[in-house]
């Protein structure tokens, strides 16, 4: 009965609801419990997040904070070392930097067995591999057949410095005269306390030959005519000087220096070292090629001893068929002290250089705040190679000891003990000195720019040319030898950063070290016969397809006088 009741209701469409059985006590008690235990862990994390975004919040807003914990990094490291006992950490021992210190006798003396051995190769007839890369060889020069127009005045300059930075300022005012239809006057050699030598023009080259070369080109006077010496009081200081920068552009000469020289009829630029850009004109260029390159050409009394010893050099290399290497070795006390190197001398060497340092450029090298660094300046490659080194590099090239050397140096620095080595390695080594007598070198020996262009001439004529440190004198020859060899400078110009690290090693065997030095031997030759970038000395690379585009009978300039 009570369920037909039941069914009754359910199922009567309109009715009531009907109620639901009651759940089980169980049941509800844990749901209760689900729910709060739900709760506590959703409010713990609220508070933790809360909590965390509070404490950024105050760091956020003292940031001065952050800079507490390398502090407390340090602090804590502190006390964790202190802990720990001394005797217990291991020592740490520092050596030299790898090309740093000058070791170069010892590896000579580990090595000479070796070498000494190993004589047989014949580096002189098979030093050049490479040919000019840029076809058929041209002189950079080009005659010109056209009359000289009517000149805008005279320039007279004052030539500084030592031989080959005079030979920049003669050429350079070759090229500014010639681009300005000047006359120029012969440059006048301004005497230095450091070369001290009073030679003038006549005296170091041809003058008459000069003149004569550069007729269709420059006019060329020994002296200003007296018309125009009138005007000055026949004074040349009384007439106005120009002080130019240093590598101005040769446009710069056309907007300053041309209108004061139409004006005034002579003018004098003093002092005139490197007061030309590089970078010019070809027809400029040309000019310069000319100068240096077929113009300047020694006087006779140098160009007759220098061909004696160029002959007398063919002769002591009879056996390698007249060829001969010449050395240009910069070890002269000056530049041995000017590098701030240290070699083998200990406390006496230090003592020496110091006071020739003094000497020479007073507190140069002792100001506040000057740091010598002798180890990083040998990595470096700036010291220069002593004559040991100079005879380790050429034996390990392939140079046997019955090559002929021919020095060209100064008076070496300690001689008599840094020379003995190279003298072992090479005893058909020749100077000025030993290959012509006190009688034939007596018109030159107080003249340093003569003596120089003795040296000049007979390394110009060597089978190779070795440069060991930079300067005028080997940056003219290099180009000076392209000129007449082809295109090729047949130069060996050594990676002196390389030398460093290799002189340095105390286990290389004699077969690396050779096997090095012949690849940079390879690496000078491929760079003698290299092309000549635009902002490159035409002395160097005297390129034609740089300098000869013009047309041949073209002069620079058509500046008319007014």
């Amino acid at each position: 009965m009570q369920n037909h009741a039941y069914s009754r209701l359910g199922s009567s469409g309109g009715g009531a609801a009907v109620p639901s059985p009651p759940s089980s006590p169980w049941r509800a008690l844990g749901r209760r419990a689900s729910v709060k235990g739900g709760w506590s862990a959703r409010a713990g994390a609220g508070a933790a997040r809360r909590a965390a975004r509070a404490v950024l919040a105050a760091l956020l807003r003292r940031q001065a904070v952050f800079l507490f914990a390398p502090l407390l990094y340090v602090a804590a490291m502190l006390l964790y070392m202190g802990s720990i006992s001394l005797d217990s950490v291991p020592r740490i021992i520092s050596r030299p930097a790898p090309g740093s210190m000058y070791r170069s006798p010892q590896l000579y003396a580990r090595l000479r067995a070796d070498m000494d051995a190993d004589n047989a190769t014949d580096a002189l007839a098979t030093v050049w591999r490479h040919a000019y890369k840029g076809g058929i060889w041209r002189p950079c020069i080009s005659n010109n057949t056209n009359g000289l127009p009517e000149s805008n005045g005279y320039i007279y300059v004052e030539a500084n410095g030592g031989l080959n930075q005079q030979r920049t300022s003669i050429c350079n005012a070759v090229a500014v005269a010639g681009f300005l239809n000047a006359t120029l006057v012969i440059p006048n050699f301004h005497y230095h306390s450091i070369w001290r030598d009073p030679s003038k023009f006549s005296e170091i080259y041809d003058e008459d030959h000069f003149i004569q070369r550069l007729k269709n080109d420059v006019r060329v006077v020994d002296k200003v005519p007296a018309f125009i010496m009138e005007r000055f009081g026949h004074n040349l200081s009384n007439a106005f000087n120009f002080k130019i920068k240093a590598w101005s552009p040769i446009q710069f000469y056309e907007d300053a220096v041309l209108p004061k020289l139409i004006e005034e009829r002579l003018i004098r630029i003093s002092p005139f070292a490197n007061r030309l850009s590089f970078d010019a004109p070809p027809a400029v260029q040309r000019l310069r090629c000319v100068a240096n390159f077929e113009a300047l050409k020694f006087s006779k009394p140098i160009t007759a001893i220098s061909n004696t010893l160029i002959s007398r050099m063919r002769e002591k290399s009879a056996e390698n068929n007249g060829k001969y290497v010449a050395v240009h070795l910069r070890f002269e006390e000056d530049m041995v002290a000017f590098s701030c190197c240290v070699f083998d001398g200990g406390d006496n060497e230090k003592k020496e250089l110091d006071a020739a340092r003094e000497k020479g450029w007073r507190g140069k090298f002792t100001r506040p705040g000057r740091v010598i660094r002798p180890g990083a300046i040998r990595m470096n490659g700036k010291c220069p190679l002593t004559p040991l080194e100079v005879g380790l590099m050429l034996r390990g090239m392939g140079f046997s000891n019955n090559t002929a050397i021919y020095l060209a140096s100064g008076r070496i620095y300690k001689a008599e003990k840094n020379m003995a080595p190279l003298l072992e390695m090479f005893p058909l080594l020749q100077t000025k000195e030993t290959l012509a007598s006190d009688e034939e070198l007596a018109p030159f020996k107080n003249f340093s720019s003569r003596m120089a262009a003795i040296d000049y001439s007979v390394c110009v004529h060597s089978e190779v040319f070795v440069t060991t440190q930079g300067g005028n004198f080997p940056h003219f020859l290099i180009g000076h030898r392209r000129y007449l060899y082809g295109g090729h400078a047949k130069t060996i110009k050594p990676d002196k950063r390389r030398l460093a690290i290799l002189f340095d090693n105390p286990r290389i065997g004699w077969k690396s070290l050779k096997r090095q030095l012949f690849n940079m031997r390879a690496h000078s030759d491929a760079k003698g016969i290299e092309i000549k970038r635009s902002n490159e000395s035409v002395y160097t690379f005297p390129c034609p397809d740089c300098m000869c585009r013009s047309n041949k009978s073209e002069h620079p300039k058509s500046i008319q006088a007014r």
